[in-house]
């Protein structure tokens, strides 16, 4: 087994600005489709059902193309799969610009999602490459803080954009970005893989399909990972799949696509203000207790949309949303670089590969409340599913503390 070499820790600020920029374009692309579904339906005369099609297509790419990713990322490299994919986002990105017809709109973002899934796990997976684990989660933060930066970017900056040039400038600027980062990560060198991927052969030795699965295999067979996953389905449904609709239920009211996305960027605020918070109490605070914080904000965060439909309540939502995001989702994540170590990047893939699953399920389960305006009961759901995953998901963090070893990171 090896360690993070010192030159990785050592040059860990440069590497870790550039991943936080892998991190960012990766989440304005996928946060930018919520403030423009009712732009898009008006643009083809479609219900906000159908367009919902558009965001859910593109999570269930991302979710399915995690696996795909981490394997290819153990083959061939963390950094080399990032930039793979990237020419694939620009090409969907392009094809969602000049999409005539609603059906084309969703196979673009479809592909466009497809690709994009590369980045964020990877990015995770370099850090458990190069970061100690008792210190990864930092790092592991402050991508998070660049992901809420892009999820508040989106999410504002979207709506206004729509407003000023038409949706279809959006996707023209997240694809352009893609492009930028393209060229950017040539200056990102590759890791040193911590530990071996189970099932990972030497560069001359036999590469049988069945070697590729069989990281597969040895996540799904780990106890404690298929707890993780589970647990990132869920909050994927309640907090990812529901948040795409916090923008329209605005909109439903009157408000414009600037107004709506400005009200629902409270996540990226409330994920951006509320990691620094975490990134302090790592260490003084145990995992499982980070995770409960997390689920209080979860289930107090609809509390407000259930009364009235309303900016200030909107906004609201989103700031604690993004609280939860940065309490119990950190610690999710950090849990599933350390709970199968000798295959990490695939337990990170399939981590984000549930947890994409769980938002298209999410978005594809609420998109009936939301067509017939409905946004009340839609939040009552998801405050009644975000309790027990709250309390289930601190409980079994305790459990498995207490089950490691002496000396490992709890």
């Amino acid at each position: 087994m090896t360690t993070p070499s010192a030159d990785a820790v050592a040059d860990g600020p440069r590497r870790l600005r550039l991943l936080q920029l892998a991190a960012l374009t990766s989440t304005c692309d996928r946060f930018a489709i919520a403030p423009l579904l009712v732009p898009i339906a008006m643009s083809f005369g479609v219900p906000l059902a159908a367009t919902a099609g558009a965001a859910g297509g593109y999570f269930l790419a991302y979710g399915l193309m995690q696996v795909v990713w981490g394997v290819l990322s153990d083959r061939i490299g963390r950094v080399r799969v990032m930039r793979i994919a990237l020419i694939g986002a620009v090409l969907g990105g392009l094809a969602s610009v000049l999409a005539p017809t609603l059906p084309v709109l969703i196979g673009a973002r479809t592909l466009t999602g497809a690709c994009t899934a590369a980045l964020i796990p990877a990015t995770l997976v370099y850090v458990g490459d190069s970061w100690p684990a008792a210190v990864r989660q930092r790092p592991l933060s402050d991508l998070l803080a660049a992901t809420a930066v892009g999820t508040a970017l989106a999410t504002a900056g979207a709506g206004l954009l729509a407003d000023l040039a038409g949706w279809r400038a959006v996707f023209a600027t997240t694809a352009a970005a893609a492009g930028i980062l393209l060229v950017a990560l040539r200056a990102l060198p590759e890791p040193v893989p911590a530990e071996p991927a189970a099932g990972a052969t030497a560069p001359d030795g036999p590469r049988r399909w069945w070697s590729i699965l069989r990281p597969v295999g040895t996540v799904l067979g780990t106890g404690w990972a298929r707890v993780v996953l589970a647990l990132a389905f869920v909050e994927g449904a309640v907090v990812l799949g529901v948040l795409t609709y916090l923008a329209p239920a605005l909109q439903a009211g009157g408000s414009t696509a600037a107004l709506a996305g400005i009200a629902a960027g409270g996540y990226g605020v409330g994920a951006l203000v509320f990691s620094r918070v975490v990134r302090r109490l790592v260490g003084r605070v145990p995992a499982p207790g980070l995770a409960g914080i997390g689920g209080v904000f979860l289930a107090a965060a609809w509390i407000g949309p259930i009364v009235v439909v309303h900016p200030v309540t909107i906004a609201l939502a989103g700031l604690l949303l993004g609280g939860s995001w940065a309490f119990l989702h950190s610690t999710l994540q950090t849990w599933a670089t350390d709970v199968v170590p000798q295959a990490r990047a695939t337990a990170v893939a399939l981590f984000a590969t549930a947890l994409f699953l769980g938002s298209s399920a999410g978005t594809a389960l609420g998109a009936p409340l939301a067509d017939t305006g409905r946004f009340p009961a839609l939040f009552l759901a998801a405050l009644v599913v975000s309790v027990p995953l709250g309390i289930g998901a601190a409980l079994a963090r305790a459990r498995y503390a207490r089950r490691r070893p002496p000396g490992t990171q709890t």
